[in-house]
């Protein structure tokens, strides 16, 4: 294509409200402009790139078996309601009603849909198994969309699912499209390691997550140093700590502390650290009001109450809740005296190995010191239980050996989801003996989009993106340095005949100076450039660059299009892009 046909939009600023690299070189390159608040366009070039990576996703999920098909965007709400995860979302769902007073909503995912569908169609194990998919928009509304593309409202994801009839299955589904992952992120040419991850409001009893590891990620990779395991933070188990050396145990004493509440506020006030403290939590679980006691310096991990839960939507109790069950205001809970008001109350290991602790006396105004595990509180009981509800932190270890932090972009994850929405939905199935079962899903998701700015985030300098050949908007990019004549006429020959040869070529025809085309085929981020000068021509001699080289190459003219198509070959082939 030629660079002059095309909407181009560089700028050389670096936008405002761009955050980190991915963002602003998306915006300066002209690859997307921002609509709203977390929704972007796409112009060409982006746009290239998103089609190539859904090309190579296609590529891979059709090779496993898989099936594509298109589900709607618009979702009847009966049946998240059917599954609950009407609840689960909550807020982060789309919602609308329409006309005729019926409520919907715009898919944050679909395993509803592809569920439903099936217990329409598949009645017999002799159907099974079956992988369906499908590549298009989603949309959650995210409380605080931001780094551009990475937390949108919008979004493109290719999500499959899977339909078995046995647990045998279903693991071999769930391998063959571990696999197909590692080819399409390999195929995209971005780094990843493979994690353990919880399944969120997905549900399910395994996962894995495959994260590009990079500074500017939201999510936190936990690992050990030699690399025999790793999680993401909601998964990341830690060991026990040990049991503080015993300490002669002073009785509990009270201790007025007007208007502190916060952990930070606590500490300053009574000259104490927020590892001597214990963090008195209250949850909601439908109707049952749950306990959660974390270390002061820790953070109890959502993912990890919840599957204490058995899976149950727990969410922070309201205010009233919290007051009408420890007689104070916010801020002010402690454990002592709560268990046989409670549903549950969930103890953090750390906070069990404890010899004692400050804490929130349940009055308002007023916090306790010398609280002690087991003593003051219960370590056990029908509704009590001492487990790790916690964020890994420094220090830590699992399995004894210590773990390590590191930071990531999530680009896709797989599930194992049991029968959690097929039960729920009816997706049943005769089988050889013609009773009837359940089936058992698998569920596969990959972010199309963050496949394109995790490569950005991974691979970029000072002058623009350094993209990947197989996912860049052009392989090659050819510049004349003059408008007419021998440079042009035979940047033209070269151009046509890499066409011919199958390479993704982009011409800059422009008339601009040869400073600014250098400049904007770098900001692209295209894998290579071939530039013909006048200069060069006299002695038969083009100029050849990779994108990363620190310098060009010369080559002869005459040879310039089979040595561009060799190099586009070795750069696409696997772990050279």
């Amino acid at each position: 294509m030629r660079y002059s046909q095309l909407l181009i939009p560089t700028i050389k600023e670096v936008p405002a409200e761009a955050e980190i690299p991915s963002h602003q070189l998306m915006i300066r390159a002209g690859f997307i402009r921002k609509l709203a608040s977390g929704t972007y366009t796409y112009l060409p070039l982006g746009l290239r790139c998103l089609q190539k990576i859904m090309a190579i996703v296609r590529q891979e999920m059709n090779a496993a078996g898989a099936q594509e098909i298109l589900a709607p965007c618009i979702q009847p709400m009966e049946l998240w309601q059917k599954t609950g995860r009407d609840v689960d979302y909550g807020e982060t769902m789309c919602r609308f009603k329409d006309r005729h007073g019926r409520m919907n909503v715009l898919a944050p995912t679909a395993e509803e849909v592809f569920t439903d569908l099936v217990s329409h169609e598949v009645s017999s194990y002799k159907q099974l198994p079956i992988n369906l998919y499908q590549i298009s928009q989603k949309f959650r509304d995210e409380f605080r969309p931001r780094f551009g593309v990475l937390r949108s409202r919008e979004f493109i994801m290719k999500d499959a699912y899977s339909f078995n009839a046995s647990l045998e299955s279903l693991e071999e589904s769930y391998q063959s499209m571990y696999r197909a992952y590692c080819r399409i992120f390999d195929r995209c040419g971005v780094p990843y390691v493979v994690v353990e991850a919880e399944s969120g409001e997905m549900g399910g009893s395994g996962s894995q997550q495959f994260t590009v590891p990079t500074e500017t990620g939201e999510d936190v990779i936990v690992h050990t140093e030699d690399g025999t395991y790793a999680a993401n933070i909601e998964k990341a188990g830690v060991d026990p700590l040990a049991k503080e050396t015993a300490k002669p145990q002073a009785a509990m004493e009270e201790v007025h502390t007007p208007g502190v509440g916060s952990i930070e506020a606590v500490c300053a006030f009574l000259k104490t650290q927020p590892a001597d403290m214990i963090k008195t939590l209250v949850y909601s679980a439908g109707d049952d009001v749950i306990v959660a006691l974390v270390r002061g310096d820790h953070e109890l991990n959502p993912e990890k109450l919840t599957q204490a839960m058995g899976g149950r939507h727990v969410e922070m109790a309201e205010p009233h809740v919290i007051t009408r069950l420890t007689g104070a205001a916010v801020g002010f809970a402690g454990p002592q005296g709560l268990a046989g008001k409670v549903a549950r109350l969930l103890i953090d290991h750390a906070v069990a190995a404890m010899s004692s602790g400050v804490t929130g006396a349940n009055k308002t105004d007023y916090h306790v010191k010398n609280v002690a595990p087991g003593r003051d509180f219960p370590l056990a009981g029908e509704n009590v239980a001492v487990l790790d509800i916690r964020n890994a932190a420094a220090g830590d270890t699992h399995g004894g050996k210590k773990l390590l932090f590191a930071r990531g972009i999530e680009v896709g994850q797989i599930f194992k989801l049991g029968t959690k929405y097929s039960a729920k939905l009816g997706a049943k199935f005769l089988d050889e003996q013609g009773k009837e079962q359940v089936c058992l899903m698998g569920c596969y998701g990959i972010g199309i989009n963050r496949i394109l700015a995790s490569a950005i985030e991974c691979a970029h300098d000072d002058r623009g993106s350094i993209l990947p050949i197989n996912i860049a908007p052009f392989e090659v990019e050819i510049i004349p340095l003059s408008e007419a004549g021998a440079a042009a006429d035979e940047a033209r020959r070269i151009y046509d005949e890499l066409l011919a040869a199958g390479v993704d070529a982009l011409m800059d025809d422009r008339a601009a100076r040869p400073g600014v085309k250098f400049a904007d085929a770098d900001l692209l981020g295209i894998p290579l450039r071939v530039v013909v000068g006048e200069r060069g021509l006299k002695e038969g001699n083009v100029e050849l660059k990779a994108r990363t080289a620190a310098q060009p190459t010369m080559v002869k003219a005459a040879e310039a299009v089979a040595e561009v198509v060799k190099l586009v070959a070795e750069l696409k082939s696997p772990g050279k892009s």
